[in-house]
């Protein structure tokens, strides 16, 4: 086993998960420890003899750069598996990238009104903390601070027996969900239609958080911050930290969760704390939150300039090139339904009554109206649409179509928000990122 004692005689005895571990514990000794190479003060290490035989062999493959590799930095490939540990328990996702791990979820499956751990999709900038594989919360804390009367230290028994415990479910959606239908297409995950689930989420509301720091005046906007890790391995870079206007984050529904579905939140989903931001895009809904820090500014962090998350100011063709000074922030996120059954494919007795049915949401709260369409979108015969157990869930519809003689058809679904805005038939506003794409989603059916 590695020595302590100055030697390189080092076997290699570590799995990576006990890698991650110790470097995870204790990272100024991890080198020592796993590979035997030493850390220096001015934070480079250096390989040789038996250490860098551990570590090519560990690799599978030789470094030509180890010289240059700081010290205290775990190598990448030792950072995370590339997520089948991971999606063991998932039931049917997609995988769309393993590093990060993104996944979604078929239509078909997301047909429970409280979406299950198994069928949640999953999205990362970065890796998995080692705090969420482990479930160890011991020690955590949540810092409110920046434009506040009385900065919080906050631990998870402080907000569990200091405020109000609430109970609701809540949608969250990739900003991206739909990007693989935008022509010409947009960089980033091919999301088609399964970056959504509602979960019930058990914590308290960030307003009452807010409150109890005392919000300034001058607050303007907030910035989260979580502990995941970079792809690299470096500890000291953040991976995504976006923020919500201060008006946006004070409405009473959000959330600073600690239960999904009445169990702890698991590791693919932000374990201990994670915000719940309502009716914006997923990003803003912090996993393994550690700080909130109100600004006197719009909040530019990590994935808040430049076009992540963003939009054109005004409409442009496909394919424009839009200067970033013309990039407005993504925030309310577009009505937007989904046929959950039957699946898309399937046969059905031609002339008889067949059910069709799924969920609708809305950025802006509840759901006014919902049809569906077995003509191409000619005619269309309202759904019954189910009004939400709480604001932010999404809602229940169904209808009851025949179709009638045998051969092809298609169910069109189309949801209509508060304000009479509907779900359009093709890819709304191209956008250089592939935000917000609201089509009605379809599926194929075969009247036999």
């Amino acid at each position: 086993m590695s020595h302590l004692d100055g030697t390189d005689d080092v076997r290699p005895v570590h799995t990576p998960d006990e890698i991650r571990r110790i470097y995870a514990e204790r990272p100024h000794e991890a080198d020592w420890i796993v590979f035997g190479r030493r850390a220096h003060a001015d934070r480079r290490g250096f390989l040789k003899g038996a250490g860098l035989a551990t570590m090519g062999a560990m690799l599978g493959a030789t470094i030509p750069f180890h010289r240059n590799m700081p010290a205290g930095l775990m190598p990448a490939a030792f950072a995370q598996d590339t997520g089948t540990d991971l999606l063991k328990e998932k039931d049917g996702l997609t995988v769309l990238n393993d590093r990060p791990l993104n996944a979604e979820t078929p239509p078909h499956l997301l047909d429970d009104d409280v979406t299950p751990y198994e069928r949640m999709f999953i999205r990362f900038n970065g890796l998995v903390p080692q705090t969420a594989l482990d479930q160890n919360a011991e020690g955590w804390t949540l810092t409110i601070d920046g434009e506040v009367e009385n900065p919080l230290t906050l631990t998870i028994d402080d907000l569990k027996n200091n405020f109000e415990t609430v109970t609701q479910r809540l949608w969250i959606e990739c900003g991206g969900n739909g990007r693989a239908f935008f022509q010409p297409g947009a960089s980033g995950n091919q999301w088609t239609v399964g970056a959504i689930g509602c979960p019930e989420w058990t914590g308290v509301r960030l307003k009452d958080v807010l409150d109890a720091a005392g919000v300034k005046p001058s607050a303007v906007y907030t910035g989260h911050y979580g502990n995941d890790v970079d792809l690299s391995g470096d500890p000291e870079k953040v991976v995504i930290s976006r923020g919500v206007p201060i008006e946006k984050a004070m409405e009473p529904e959000n959330m600073i969760a600690w239960q999904m579905n009445g169990q702890p939140i698991p590791a693919l989903h932000g374990f201990p704390l994670r915000l719940i931001i309502t009716g914006y895009p997923g990003s803003a809904s912090q996993k393994f939150l550690t700080r909130i820090w109100v600004r006197d500014r719009e909040h530019d962090g990590p994935k808040m300039t430049g076009y992540s998350y963003r939009m054109p100011a005004y409409p442009v063709a496909p394919g424009t090139e839009v200067p970033e000074s013309d990039m407005e922030i993504l925030t309310v996120m577009p009505v937007k339904s989904l046929i959950t059954f039957p699946r898309t494919g399937v046969q059905v007795p031609a002339g008889q009554p067949a059910e069709v049915r799924g969920h609708a949401w809305a950025g802006k709260g509840d759901v006014r109206a919902m049809h569906v369409s077995i003509d191409f979108g000619q005619t269309w015969q309202e759904a019954r649409l189910d009004p939400p157990p709480n604001k932010y869930a999404w809602q229940r519809w169904r209808a009851e179509i025949t179709l009638p003689e045998a051969g092809y058809y298609e169910v069109w679904a189309r949801a209509t928000d508060q304000d009479g805005v509907m779900q359009p038939p093709v890819v709304p506003g191209w956008n250089p990122r592939g935000y917000a794409n609201n089509m009605m989603h379809r599926i194929a059916l075969f009247a036999v």
